[in-house]
């Protein structure tokens, strides 16, 4: 579990990071399950963040949408329980954070 300090980074790095994304769905999915495996809550940010957008703008694959609900769920937890904020707050984040960038797309 990350400490508080280490959550409130994440969120701060979720609201400012940009991602770099491969088109290649093949390579794209296995970066980011080895982002998964690393259990770095910054990798599996990464994953969050690049699925989220390329959902919002091209819509994903049945198993790219199964691995953004389970990273997503790992991220929430760590930060659910490093007491940052209640699950359907950081969803909302999430979402409002992603609306925005995807319309300056």
């Amino acid at each position: 579990i990350i400490d508080r300090t280490t959550a409130c980074e994440v969120l701060t790095k979720f609201k400012n990071h940009k991602i770099d994304e491969n088109d290649n769905w093949n390579k794209r999915y296995r970066e980011n399950l080895l982002k998964i495996r690393s259990g770095n809550i910054h990798d599996v940010l990464d994953v969050v963040k690049s699925l989220m957008i390329r959902e919002k703008i091209k819509g994903l694959s049945t198993s790219e949408r199964k691995m953004l609900c389970n990273s997503k769920q790992i991220l929430i937890s760590e930060l659910v329980l490093a007491q940052v904020a209640l699950h359907e707050e950081l969803e909302k984040t999430f979402d409002e954070i992603i609306a925005q960038e995807c319309t300056t797309i």
